[in-house]
């Protein structure tokens, strides 16, 4: 008897649990879309090169084309659907949509979840390949254009709203104007 090519799981999605019987070859992605409607991560590469698919894995950011379904059993993930609350946008969400951090928009769902968590480890003082001075004195570095666009760096927008997005993300992080990180 051939061994079974299928697992039974449950992921906490958006807040729902939901409990599904899986193909051990099915990407996170894949179920999303195609399983649970959920078509706001986008399959650009399908190789984990553009960003597009990014979705939030136990608060980090994680690459669901890369990520096998039955991986994901008992984890707590979170799509662009589920960052906003009711009505009322996330302020990532927010700042995209204030600034113009988006053209065609197929690379947005993924930025987005990734900005959420470049602030989430920001905050949480993780360092960058280009933050200077990592000491216990140091203190946190600003978080400057340079900052956001390198902890950015693995979402890939092929319309080049890369300003706008860098603007949203400060926006979002700081509440400052985008003069300020201009």
């Amino acid at each position: 008897m051939a061994p079974s090519m299928t697992s039974t799981i449950t992921m906490l999605i958006n807040g729902e649990n939901h409990t599904l019987s899986v193909d051990h070859r099915t990407t996170l992605l894949d179920t999303l879309r195609e399983r649970l409607d959920l078509t706001g991560s986008k399959k650009g590469c399908d190789q984990g090169q553009c960003g597009a698919c990014t979705v939030l894995l136990d608060g980090r950011r994680a690459l669901s084309c890369l990520q096998l379904a039955v991986a994901a059993e008992g984890r707590e993930i979170t799509t662009v659907e589920g960052l906003a609350d009711g009505d009322r946008l996330h302020p990532v969400q927010q700042a995209f949509l204030d600034l113009d951090g988006y053209q065609c928009g197929y690379c947005t769902p993924g930025q987005i979840c990734s900005a959420v968590a470049v602030i989430d480890e920001y905050a949480a003082g993780w360092p960058s390949a280009v933050t200077g001075d990592m000491g216990p004195d140091a203190g946190p570095p600003p978080l400057s254009a340079e900052e956001i666009r390198e902890r950015m760096s693995g979402n890939l927008c092929r319309c080049g709203a890369y300003v706008a997005i860098v603007e949203a993300v400060a926006r979002a992080a700081e509440g400052e104007s985008v003069e300020a990180v201009a």
